[in-house]
């Protein structure tokens, strides 16, 4: 069903239409009735905006498929000579990719891949446009071990058209040599990816894919990149990041098991951080995160940004540093229908859900929505800033607060009271300061709270 028959209906439609409409939705695959009928639909997760975005992926027009011949291009399957292999395996690519191949198949077999790209980077397979490459159920392609700052297994510059499906990467994390860079002496080495996107590629989706124990992140999209797909993979022991955004337009980032990212700062499932560059229209959606370091979501730059109907767990034996969902307030997200777990404190406390501010002005007027999240364990806080709706959130266990902040609706929330192992009650449910706007039908404890919102500090009376 497409947006404009869906819009369609709504706008011709009678109301015994919309009636049969409501009956059958919960048959129907909900993605366009979510992403674009918010609140209308019984049996559909309501989103307080509709998804105004739709990302492109790439369309593969009369397949014409090529299996490598591994003994044609000297490639061996059994993790050794990578030197060999990469060149192999670039030069069957290349080859497939000449002669009107659009969809390539590496075989099962286990494939050592790296060479010299310069002194800081080691070169790993560059793909074409145009082109589908699968890996067979069985194929691993694992960097070599290298002592290198950056590399990528797989490599798009510029590409478009392009889909990754299937196998497993591996970084070298265990095996890698962290030499100190000559300028600084510096170890970090935390540019090593499985997938680099980069400089302006357009149209890709990867799926179906196992990335892990990377140096790096999982994948890295950097520098005017549009229109990717990232859907159904297991992203995990990573050292940085999952996934990282730098400098985006219409990303959709689905399905996928997002875990155990440790070991450099920021050590986060996903972070959108543009340095410099813009990050805009993205969806998080339906994803699993547990074990990661840092935190599960991490946003300063994302605009136009929906966090929807995805798991955020902290995991048995696992801490946070910052916690599982932050973002900072020149940016702006829709964050809805989110069950988020904490066990322990992070540096910001039991908060499940903040945003940072940078003390300066926000820059936009756009408005973050928190709408319908369920917080076990945590609470929210946001400070220094302006425009939220904060709406039929579960905060079970911890407090909501609100500081310095301009135009803030706050209807139909709950709280909790707040309990630690050997601690005594903390009875905060909201903490209100400087802050102006509207609120009405909250409650703590099952208690109407009245929240006085206006240029006064007030936090609630210990309501047991």
């Amino acid at each position: 069903m497409t947006a404009n028959r869906i819009i369609s209906t709504i706008l011709c439609a009678s109301s015994l239409l919309l009636t049969s409409l409501n009956a059958t939705a919960q048959s129907v695959d909900d993605e366009d009735l979510l992403n674009f009928l918010p609140g209308i639909l019984a049996g559909v997760k309501r989103l307080p905006i509709p998804i105004d975005f739709n990302v492109k992926k790439p369309v593969l027009e009369s397949p014409n498929e090529y299996l490598i011949d591994l003994s044609n291009w000297g490639v061996p399957s059994n993790g050794t000579n990578a030197l060999a292999t990469t060149n192999g395996l670039q030069a069957a690519l290349d080859w497939a990719d000449s002669n009107g191949y659009n969809k390539v198949i590496i075989p099962n077999g286990t494939f050592l891949i790296g060479k010299y790209g310069n002194s800081i980077y080691q070169r790993g397979l560059e793909l074409h446009s145009n082109m589908s490459l699968e890996l067979s159920p069985n194929t691993v392609l694992k960097m070599a071990p290298n002592d290198k700052w950056n590399y990528c297994i797989l490599a798009l510059t510029g590409d478009t058209n392009v889909t990754i499906r299937g196998g497993t990467l591996i970084g070298d994390r265990n095996e890698h040599t962290y030499t100190p860079r000559s300028n600084d002496g510096k170890t970090a080495h935390d540019e090593g990816h499985g997938i680099c996107i980069q400089s302006g590629s357009t149209r890709i989706l990867v799926e179906d894919m196992t990335i892990r124990n990377l140096t790096g992140d999982g994948l890295l999209l950097v520098n005017d990149i549009e229109d990717v797909t990232i859907r159904n993979n297991n992203i995990y022991n990573n050292r940085r990041q999952g996934v990282s955004l730098v400098g985006t337009l219409r990303v959709a980032i689905e399905a996928n098991e997002i875990h155990h990212i440790k070991g450099t700062s920021p050590q986060f499932g996903i972070d959108i951080e543009g340095a410099g560059r813009s990050d805009k229209d993205i969806l998080i959606r339906k994803n699993y995160f547990h074990h990661n370091r840092g935190g599960d979501i991490v946003s300063s730059t994302g605009r136009n940004t929906f966090i929807v109907d995805n798991v955020l767990e902290q995991g048995d034996g696992s801490s946070y540093i910052d916690g599982p969902l932050v973002t900072w307030h020149r940016s702006s997200h829709v964050i809805a229908h989110n069950k988020i777990t904490m066990l322990s404190r992070s540096v910001n406390g039991l908060l499940g859900y903040i945003q940072y501010s940078s003390g300066g002005p926000k820059a936009h007027n756009e408005i973050t929505y928190v709408h319908d999240n369920v917080c076990n364990g945590c609470g929210m806080y946001m400070y220094k800033s302006a425009d939220a709706d904060i709406r039929r959130n579960k905060w079970l266990g911890y407090f909501l607060a609100l500081n310095e902040f301009d135009n803030a609706t706050v209807i139909d929330n709950v709280t909790t009271t707040h309990t630690e192992p050997g601690s005594p009650s903390y009875c905060w449910s909201y903490r209100i300061r400087d802050t102006t706007g509207q609120a009405a039908g909250n409650t703590h404890n099952g208690v109407a709270v009245n929240l006085p919102l206006s240029n006064v500090p007030w936090t609630t009376a210990c309501l047991r």
